[in-house]
C-alpha cells in the first residue's frame, strides 16, 4: 500500500464488514461496480477483498462470535446508468443483505 497523505496525516485504510449473508453481501457490493477477490488466511473463514481507486481495502468477512454484524453505514459514488435497475443522478439510500443504509451518490 502506497501512502499518498501528508506526514501524520490519518487516513482509511481498512474497512470491514461483518455479514450474516456473505455470498448475498458479495452479489450486492458487486451490484454496485466493486470487484472483490474471495480471500482466506490460513485456517481463517473466507471473505472478500477489494481495493478502492484510493487504495483502501474494503472486505466482506462472515459475522460469527466475537466478529458481529455492525450497524456502519456506507456510502459510495456510483455510475448510476449503468447500476440494475439503472439510477438516476442524486442521492439514493438502499439496503444490504444484513439491513445496513447504503447511501448511493449517482452520477
Amino acid at each position: 500500500m502506497t501512502d499518498r497523505h501528508p506526514a501524520g496525516a490519518a487516513h482509511l485504510a481498512l474497512l470491514v464488514v461483518y455479514t450474516d449473508h456473505l455470498e448475498e453481501a458479495h452479489r450486492f457490493y458487486c451490484g454496485l461496480g466493486l470487484a472483490f477477490v474471495r480471500e482466506q488466511h490460513g485456517a481463517g473463514p473466507v471473505h472478500y477483498a477489494c481495493t478502492l481507486p484510493d487504495g483502501t481495502v474494503l472486505e466482506l468477512f462472515p459475522a460469527g462470535e466475537g466478529r458481529p454484524v455492525s450497524r456502519v453505514r456506507l456510502g459510495f459514488h456510483v455510475a448510476g446508468g449503468e447500476m440494475t435497475p439503472p439510477l438516476p443522478p442524486g442521492r439514493h439510500v438502499v439496503r444490504d443483505p444484513d439491513g445496513r443504509a447504503v447511501e448511493l451518490y449517482a452520477r
